[in-house]
């Protein structure tokens, strides 16, 4: 069933948006990265899938292969807007959704929004309820962030949640981030530190679940800010646990898709 992979863009909202597509299969996995990610940090998991799937991702706008947006906007909301872009101009009726850190928060805001497409949400180390995070720890970071120690601020916190990483995932995490337009960060965390997660997935009513990172865990987090939300952790993992890991990653994601 393995099918070549296709590489193409097409036009969102606010600029073209890369496409990574290959396999083949009835019920297509859309698998979304995270903030200052690309499409290549799920390399192993669509290796993996499209063996017996069709499987799918796409560089969010200002990200990877993807033009910086035009409106500026780079907002829970908006990517989910690109998402909705791509999963439409490629005909895709009903999907899984499988969303890393930020992008999460962008596959649950999709699937609020569209309940009756989503198969199933697969959450990889996803934002939680960024409304929990205390103010005195927000502040200060935020205003080191719109400041000229922008670059060695956000590396910093970048570096804190690779803990347990390898030295190529480190590498190829951190040219990512640093690929990233200061912009499109800013905007994005501001979108993360008001997000309700809760009140985002209040309409859909598929099956979910979350694998964690072997971090400590966070009260913020959505498996604590969403009720029943089943979650899964592998340890001595870093933020980007599917990168450290990527075997026991991929088992733990098929016995979720199995299911469904």
């Amino acid at each position: 069933m393995d099918q070549a992979v296709e590489n193409f863009w097409v036009n969102g909202a606010a600029g073209k948006l890369f496409v990574d597509r290959g396999g083949a299969g009835d019920l297509p996995v859309v698998m979304v990265h995270s903030l200052a990610g690309n499409t290549t940090q799920w390399q192993a998991q669509l290796d993996h899938l499209r063996k017996t799937r069709l499987a799918i991702a796409f560089d969010m706008r200002g990200h990877g292969q993807s033009e910086l947006a035009r409106d500026q906007d780079y907002s829970l909301a908006a990517m989910a807007h690109d998402l909705a872009t791509v999963v439409d101009s490629l005909g895709l009726t009903k999907f899984i959704l499988v969303g890393h850190s930020y992008g999460g928060g962008v596959v649950a805001v999709y699937a609020g929004r569209h309940p009756d497409r989503v198969a199933g949400l697969l959450f990889v180390d996803p934002i939680g309820d960024g409304r929990q995070a205390p103010q005195e720890e927000i502040h200060p970071f935020m205003a080191a962030l719109r400041s000229e120690a922008y670059a060695e601020t956000i590396e910093a916190y970048w570096r804190s949640i690779l803990t347990n990483a390898d030295s190529a995932v480190v590498q190829a995490v951190i040219t990512s981030l640093r690929k990233t337009p200061k912009e499109a960060v800013l905007d994005a965390l501001e979108s993360v530190f008001a997000f309700d997660p809760a009140a985002a997935l209040k309409s859909y009513r598929g099956p979910m679940q979350t694998i964690v990172s072997g971090l400590p865990d966070n009260p913020a987090a959505l498996h604590h800010a969403v009720a029943d939300l089943p979650h899964v952790v592998l340890p001595n993992t870093s933020h980007w646990l599917q990168m450290d890991r990527p075997e026991e990653f991929n088992r733990l994601m098929e016995e979720f898709l199995n299911k469904l």
